[in-house]
């Protein structure tokens, strides 16, 4: 199973769900360093297996290095969970031609190649009931229109349009895609950066943080677990009848039917 940003706030919580669980899971992050301490720690720590691949997924060349690589390795692939790189915030609805390139190929391109690199070593075969599942990480800005994310808005729904596209594609074969938009989440970067909003404001963190969520009906951001806990649900049987299915991970923030 591949992991991409295996070595971020959300993705070290998703490996440590699943190697608890058993899977075998292959790492991508662009570090291999702390790729390869990661492995190491997480083979100490539960029954899964675990190997890596350092990749920059934004860049077309270390991305075909990296489809090289799987087919030396003679790799089979059962599952992807794809973490497109986040663009920072703006609200900027006009960004020049040569950002819009970048935002694309960093958020959208990149990733997308290494996804079909993936999914060219997947080999299901959904009549022996082996099934192939495809978890890719977006964001609410893919359902209701968030005014400081003014490009992540595009390029979310792009993911959504793809996964679509994919569903419809794939499904015959026995590949599932799904995608798991992400609400507010109390990563450590996150929490570090509510920490300084809250000192600027002269408030708690507590009570930033109760600010903040204040416009969420369970009043509260998810966590890294909780994220890790849904991709799980996403590559279990659950979802054996479930494809092209955009799930809100935001505590009932989006109001749209």
């Amino acid at each position: 199973m591949l992991v991409t940003g295996a070595t971020g706030g959300i993705g070290l919580a998703v490996c440590e769900r699943l190697t608890q669980a058993g899977h075998t899971l292959l790492l991508a992050a662009r570090d291999a360093a702390r790729l390869k301490s990661l492995c190491a720690d997480l083979s100490r720590r539960g029954p899964g297996a675990c190997s890596w691949i350092s990749v920059d997924m934004t860049r077309d060349d270390s991305v075909r290095t990296f489809a090289d690589e799987l087919k030396a390795r003679n790799v089979a692939l059962t599952d992807a969970v794809l973490m497109p790189p986040q663009d920072p915030p703006t609200n900027d609805p006009f960004p020049s031609s040569e950002k819009w390139r970048e935002l694309l190929q960093t958020g959208f391109v990149g990733p997308l190649a290494l996804l079909k690199a993936a999914i060219a070593t997947m080999q299901p075969d959904p009549a022996q009931g082996r099934r192939c599942k495809i978890v890719i990480v977006s964001g609410i800005s893919s359902a209701q229109v968030m005014g400081n994310y003014a490009s992540s808005n595009v390029l979310r729904c792009a993911w959504l349009a793809q996964a679509k596209t994919l569903a419809f594609a794939l499904g015959d074969k026995g590949i599932h895609v799904n995608t798991l938009s992400l609400g507010g989440t109390l990563t450590p970067g996150y929490a570090a950066s509510l920490e300084k909003r809250a000192a600027k404001a002269g408030t708690s963190f507590e009570q930033r943080l109760a600010e903040e969520t204040s416009n969420i009906p369970l009043r509260k951001y998810g966590t890294p677990a909780d994220v890790a806990a849904a991709v799980e649900g996403l590559l279990s049987a659950f979802s054996d009848h479930l494809t092209g299915l955009n799930i809100l991970h935001d505590g009932g923030f989006t109001r749209a039917y």
